[in-house]
């Protein structure tokens, strides 16, 4: 190609001289990404090899848009013009006239430099040619283009239409006038745009899918069920979907070739594909797809998972458990009141015990207080919150507990305060009492061991604010008695708590999976790739998280978060879980989070 074909690059296109849009690859996100376009007024070339794909997309268009005017969203003429902007070929030279072209075939690295190299041959100088991928390099892409400074990736998320993020990804070869046009675009598409450089997954998937494989890891290590794994990560975290089920619902296939491609860069053991994602992969059994994958669903393509094999036993199954209905609560924390708040309301007689009585009465001043807000904002009557107050009698010691069925600690994490005070309970509490603790970071059977009666010790790891939070971590040493487990089971379906099995093992589920991704996050940071901001976008918006890892790190505490690593980091000896020098250089510095006013962020103190 010669000098006078270089197109000038002086003058960034606007997003409204991108009229014309290619999409190569008309499946799932191709087809709703044409949707987005021709929505916002583009004209659209839908563009695939198979016959059956193009007219599979026309007729998604047309469905959904039919919906859309029944929501009364659009009218019907314009549906027929948004339908009119829509036209679908079977070869490239179809994007000849296209201002900008968007690849989303298959993630091979093959297929798409074939793509590149014929869209090299019919487009214009001054076309912008844009990847999909989530997991292939776009510089190489770009490389191989015979117009590198055009080439770029533009990361739609599933379902196009609904999600609002849109990664833009720059390689060292991309000219910001393209970047600068494409950017536009996706904010004139009504998209939430954010920059990032090149790396397999990014920033949400690259976040995202290293997740995805710990809790693929430890479901293939049998630590807990598939459906205990994915109700913690909701109802711990608020996420709209557990972590196993995503993997259906992405693909296991897909998601092995994310990974892949991550580890062929990070050399990271967190991003080594677990092997059972190769292992459903290469049986065929890549998902919702292909009717079953780490589910099984009525039929391929569904989304409604059928009970199999694997699927939970009844209640009729379980052991039988003891009779609880009185329960000691020992601390004075926000977590022993909002722990003795909830036993208190599901109507068992709780004795809440302090180092002293005037903290029990504190605590049981918070307990009223918050109970007071209930019943002002109507979810509770005066007379319930009456009821619920008598049931609990303050305690200045644990020889309260006496006669409590069940005890309960929620003191400082900090494993020699909680071994001393279980010995105490060991001496106090009558034959027969289950003794649970809540720690989220330390070994319970160092606990139990602590006791005359181990079989009789259990983890009960409530969420705060326990009141409102739905999870319960239910956690067995291997001297855990049966019937024990099946009474903190029953426990919690009284107290409309949903309880998880775990083993005895640093952070159970939740912690397990959650502070690794939140590391990772920081890590990013580290090296520059992309802002605070933009990686709490991105995972607000492409993963559908309540709140962005850093966000979430303030709430918690930076000083907590790192504890929690060091116990993880410990535990396992993986090199990647190793805490980001990034958050001990900020605890160090006292930098703790929203408690200090300032952590990643900082805030108006009060």
């Amino acid at each position: 190609m010669g000098p006078q074909s270089t197109p000038d690059l002086s003058a960034p296109p606007s997003p409204l001289s991108l009229s014309t849009i290619a999409v190569v690859g008309l499946g799932t996100m191709g087809t709703g990404i044409a949707e987005v376009l021709t929505r916002a007024g583009r004209e659209v070339i839908g563009i695939d090899t198979d016959e059956t794909a193009a007219r599979q997309a026309v007729a998604t268009l047309e469905a959904a848009t039919a919906r859309a005017v029944a929501r009364e969203r659009i009218t019907e003429r314009e549906r027929q013009d948004i339908l009119a902007r829509f036209r679908t070929f079977t070869d490239l030279q179809a994007a000849a006239d296209a201002d900008l072209v968007i690849e989303v075939v298959p993630e091979d690295y093959e297929l798409k430099r074939q793509v590149f190299a014929g869209l090299d041959a019919v487009v214009r100088a001054d076309t912008i040619l844009a990847t999909g991928t989530n997991a292939l390099s776009v510089t190489r892409l770009a490389a191989d283009s015979q117009r590198p400074e055009r080439v770029l990736g533009v990361h739609f998320f599933n379902p196009a239409p609904a999600m609002k993020l849109v990664e833009v990804v720059s390689s060292v070869l991309t000219a910001p006038t393209a970047i600068t046009a494409v950017t536009e675009l996706a904010r004139d598409l009504g998209k939430d745009p954010i920059a990032v450089g090149d790396r397999p997954g990014f920033v949400a998937d690259g976040l995202l899918f290293g997740y995805l494989n710990q809790a693929a890891a430890m479901y293939e290590a049998r630590y807990a069920t598939r459906e205990d794994i994915d109700a913690a990560m909701r109802l711990g975290c608020g996420l709209p979907m557990g972590p196993l089920a995503l993997l259906d619902l992405i693909g296991v296939d897909t998601a092995r070739t994310v990974l892949e491609a991550m580890y062929a860069e990070s050399q990271d053991r967190l991003h080594a594909p677990a092997p059972i994602l190769g292992q459903l992969a290469e049986a065929g059994l890549t998902g919702r797809k292909a009717g079953r994958g780490f589910y099984t669903y009525d039929a391929p393509g569904s989304s409604t998972a059928v009970p199999d094999a694997e699927s939970p036993a009844t209640a009729d199954e379980l052991a039988a458990g003891r009779t609880v209905s009185s329960v000691g609560v020992a601390g004075s924390g926000t977590m022993a009141s909002g722990i003795a708040e909830v036993f208190a309301k599901a109507g068992f007689k709780v004795v809440l015990a302090a180092r002293s009585l005037e903290k029990a009465e504190k605590a049981k001043a918070r307990i009223a207080k918050s109970l007071g807000r209930s019943v002002d904002k109507g979810r509770l009557t005066a007379e319930a919150r009456d009821t619920t107050l008598a049931s609990i009698t303050p305690a200045g010691a644990l020889e309260a507990f006496a006669d409590v069925d069940l005890a309960v600690e929620a003191v400082a994490e900090d494993l020699a305060v909680k071994q001393e005070l279980f010995r105490t309970l060991d001496k106090v509490c009558k034959p027969g009492a289950i003794l649970a603790t809540t720690t989220s970071s330390l070994p319970v059977v160092a606990c139990a061991r602590a006791t005359s009666r181990p079989e009789d010790v259990i983890g009960m790891h409530f969420f705060n604010p326990a009141p409102a939070m739905k999870l319960v971590e239910v956690v067995r040493t291997v001297l855990t008695a049966d019937d024990v487990h099946a009474t903190v089971r029953a426990v919690c379906a009284k107290v409309r708590k949903h309880p998880v099995d775990c083993g005895d093992r640093a952070g159970f589920i939740v912690n397990a999976l959650l502070f690794p991704y939140l590391n990772n996050a920081i890590k990013m940071v580290e090296e520059h790739y992309a802002s605070l901001d933009d990686i709490d976008a991105a995972m607000k918006l492409g993963g559908g998280y309540p709140m962005g890892p850093f966000e979430l790190l303030d709430v918690v505490g930076l000083d907590v978060s790192l504890a929690i690593e060091k116990v993880l980091h410990a535990e396992f000896r993986d090199p990647g879980l190793a805490p980001a020098p990034l958050l001990e250089h900020l605890v160090a510095a006292g930098c703790l989070g929203r408690k200090t006013g300032r952590g990643f962020r900082e805030y108006a103190r009060r």
